[in-house]
């Protein structure tokens, strides 16, 4: 807090008793006595204490914390469903019940751990929101209440209020004249809305941008080497957007122009683009750390901030695991593009309009759609079918040892999908997928062994970070890196070994 170090923007709050505010750890204010100030891990819990948000500094215009994705115990479950809008559209009985506990003692648990229960954490999300939608659209101030997840008016300008000290229309006055503010257009059929998302710096947005644009399904997904867009399935419609980047790189962002069906989805939108995008690694710490290994060290000056891609669907990535295996990208892009042609929902207005099928579609059409060995397609049927009865549940609030025992007890699912979809899914920072023959031949590249075993003991040296060392490796293979294309899974360019080869 004394050094203003932007790194731990984000990562906690600092609140100032004497003033009443509490401040992102960089804010620039006189530094305070350390007697007058508290730390606290959410927005939530300086809430609770009393606190507002600081005018100057904006705490909550920062990037999310690592450590939802980084823990995998209850609190951190619990944060991933909360900021996709669990609570807003299930109540905290729903979101206990998510998460297998009941709901007085879920309560307990945060408050114990985050300094706020659910509700309250909920609720700073919407202030959150609220906050964005105020400052990036000229949408009306009843809409935004909607948007943001508030049940009404009252409660939204009440939390604002407390929140901010002002008002929302004092709220919105105190916004930037800026291109990215542009006014959405609003008609009958969508809602337009246009929003900045920062990100932790360093960024490699570009190579996340890559990674999409090729494995991007045409008519679901368009990508060019500054812009990705694509359609999606939300809790209460479809969407599209785009996004673009922009930022500067010491502030990087994401730019994202939305078409939603229902404003309710906008937050769960956001958060999954983030996701999407792993905004909130802590990439300085992840670069440091890999770093300081001499096999590793070149790749990550040269690429700084490299990101693991997550997923803006559960149910579609692991779909996209099943269909790619053992085949090159360019056939599991023809695969998987005449899946969705095939039985994905048509959108009205431009591209991308598909937006890819359900796994009730996929278990009520797909065999007649599906190419490839017998097994494969009786494994992708098996789990739509799981998938469509309830037998099997992906969730971003469930753990990396619960997604993944819930997935190899399917016949046809190795180890080598299911970490491999809890790394997309759930953010998984140290999953390092040693069965991939591309992982493997590009530890080989760094000077490493190419050996299962011997690569798994040597990458315990990246831990907790083994998921950003594997993109590195997976990088060594690709042709952005190298000449050779190698033939492979969707995700890097190799093949698995297990049961679901």
């Amino acid at each position: 807090m004394c050094s203003r170090d932007t790194r731990f923007d984000g990562q906690f709050i600092t609140g100032v008793h004497t003033t009443g505010i509490y401040c992102r750890p960089s804010c620039p204010a006189t530094t305070p006595k350390p007697g007058n100030v508290s730390f606290y891990l959410t927005v939530a819990a300086a809430h609770d204490a009393g606190l507002r948000a600081c005018k100057r500094c904006l705490p909550d215009a920062v990037p999310g914390s690592p450590a939802w994705n980084m823990r995998d115990d209850l609190a951190a479950r619990s944060m991933r469903l909360i900021s996709d809008g669990v609570v807003e559209r299930d109540g905290v009985p729903g979101l206990a019940a998510r998460l297998g506990y009941t709901p007085r003692h879920l309560t307990r648990v945060l408050v114990a751990e985050l300094g706020a229960g659910p509700l309250a954490l909920a609720r700073a999300h919407r202030a959150q929101t609220a906050r964005l939608l105020l400052l990036s659209t000229d949408l009306p101030i009843t809409d935004v209440a909607f948007a943001a997840g508030f049940g009404s008016v009252r409660q939204f300008n009440d939390t604002v209020v407390a929140v901010y000290e002002r008002t929302p229309s004092e709220v919105r006055a105190a916004r930037r004249t800026a291109p990215e503010h542009a006014a959405p257009v609003v008609d009958q059929a969508e809602t337009r809305i246009t929003l900045q998302l920062p990100a932790r710096a360093p960024f490699d947005g570009a190579g996340v941008l890559r990674f999409l644009g090729t494995r991007a399904l045409p008519g679901v997904e368009s990508a060019t080497g500054t812009s990705y867009a694509r359609t999606v399935r939300l809790p209460h419609g479809t969407a599209a957007v785009e996004v673009t980047l922009s930022g500067t790189e010491a502030a990087p962002a994401l730019a994202c122009s939305i078409r939603l069906a229902h404003l309710a989805d906008l937050a769960p939108l956001v958060s999954r683009v983030r996701r999407l995008f792993d905004l909130d690694a802590d990439a300085s710490a992840i670069d440091r750390h890999l770093g300081a290994d001499p096999a590793l060290a070149a790749s990550v000056t040269q690429t700084p901030g490299i990101r693991v891609p997550g997923s803006m669907d559960p149910e579609e990535t692991l779909f996209r695991a099943l269909i790619g295996q053992q085949i090159s990208v360019a056939a599991a892009r023809t695969a998987l593009t005449r899946l969705a042609d095939a039985l994905g929902e048509r959108l009205p207005g431009p591209e991308p309009r598909l937006v890819f099928p359900t796994p009730a579609q996929i278990a009520a059409g797909g065999r007649a759609v599906l190419r490839g060995p017998g097994a494969r397609i009786e494994t992708i049927l098996r789990v739509a079918q799981a998938l469509t009865s309830g037998d099997l549940a992906l969730s971003f609030g469930q753990t990396r040892a619960e997604l993944e025992a819930s997935l190899v007890a399917l016949p046809g699912i190795g180890p080598w999908t299911a970490g491999y979809v809890a790394m997309r899914v759930l953010g998984s920072p140290d999953i390092l997928l040693t069965s991939d023959l591309a992982l493997r031949q590009g530890a080989v590249r760094f000077g490493l062994t190419g050996e299962q075993r011997a690569l798994a003991a040597r990458g315990a040296d990246w831990a907790p970070w083994r998921s950003y060392a594997g993109m590195h490796l997976w990088l060594a293979t690709s042709p952005i890196s190298s000449k050779q294309t190698v033939r492979g899974l969707e995700y890097p360019t190799g093949r698995p070994r297990g049961r679901a080869s």
